[in-house]
């Protein structure tokens, strides 16, 4: 299973969500390969701390190789490195990613994500981290992935967005990538006691959008796990935080197994299905 976690705003979690999905696999024993897409590399750091800035391989390298035509291509594992986590492993990102788009994105690189990722094998789950923005990395992200996770923080602002997002993934989908599903929209920083958050969940779900049904709460206690470099399962699995992360893994695999008998979702948003 190859999962994006995408959304064009910033600042809603996508680092935080992968990286605390993928410590919850990796922890019950499936290998896991987290892929970190965003120049910022948010997700490198919080997995890897301070050696993330001693590493001598990264994402950057391995997009460049794709521009020779000359070069064996090296295969995808010796990009990859371990983390301190048992069967959780990362293929780094770096600031230098941001240099390489204009001449991949020239040269029409766009699938070659996909063919890496095709022919790795070992892995029982992987989660793709990208930047907040819909280009080069985005989408080769989304053309390489089973299914695509969106969080959401509750404001109209981010509202307004998500139509235009889901359109977005629709038409790859129709493009590039016929088996994408928008597997859901996971509703981050939850504010249980504030009557806004919970009125346009309600709105989302009358939609007929599939949003998650398990919430992620607002927490300081994120803070210090992203400062220690420990995914909340690590840091205090007995955290409310580390609960709800670990009912939404469930979620989502149960419903991947249904999913793979019943019907795939679309991914529509209720005024581009009107």
């Amino acid at each position: 299973m190859r999962r994006v976690v995408f959304n064009q705003k910033g600042g809603v979690g996508k680092s935080t969500i992968t990286c605390n999905l993928a410590a919850i696999g990796a922890a019950r024993g499936k290998k896991t390969l987290v892929i970190d897409l965003d120049p910022q590399a948010n997700t490198t750091h919080y997995l890897l701390g301070e050696a993330a800035d001693d590493l001598e391989t990264n994402a950057t390298e391995f997009f460049d190789q794709m521009l020779s035509f000359k070069l064996r291509p090296r295969a995808t594992e010796e990009f990859i490195v371990p983390t301190p986590f048992e069967n959780l492993h990362l293929l780094p990102s770096h600031a230098s990613l941001e240099e390489l788009q204009a001449k991949l994105e020239s040269r029409y690189k766009i699938y070659k994500l996909r063919e890496a990722l095709e022919a790795l094998t070992g892995y029982d789950q992987i989660w793709i981290d990208t930047p907040p923005a819909l280009h080069f990395y985005t989408r080769s992200a989304l053309i390489a992935a089973d299914t695509c996770l969106i969080p959401f923080d509750c404001d109209e602002f981010a509202r307004r967005a998500l139509y235009a997002l889901l359109d977005n993934v629709a038409e790859i989908r129709a493009d590039h990538n016929d088996q994408l599903q928008v597997e859901g929209i996971i509703i981050n920083q939850f504010q249980s006691r504030a009557s806004l958050p919970q009125q346009l969940v309600d709105e989302l779900r009358g939609e007929g959008l599939p949003v998650l049904d398990t919430l992620l709460s607002s927490s300081v206690k994120i803070k210090e796990s992203h400062q220690q470099s420990k995914p909340m399962i690590h840091l205090d699995a007995r955290h409310k935080l580390a609960q709800e992360f670990s009912a939404l893994y469930d979620e989502l695999e149960s419903a991947g197994k249904k999913s793979t008998s019943g019907k795939s979702k679309t991914g529509k948003t209720g005024k581009a299905a009107q």
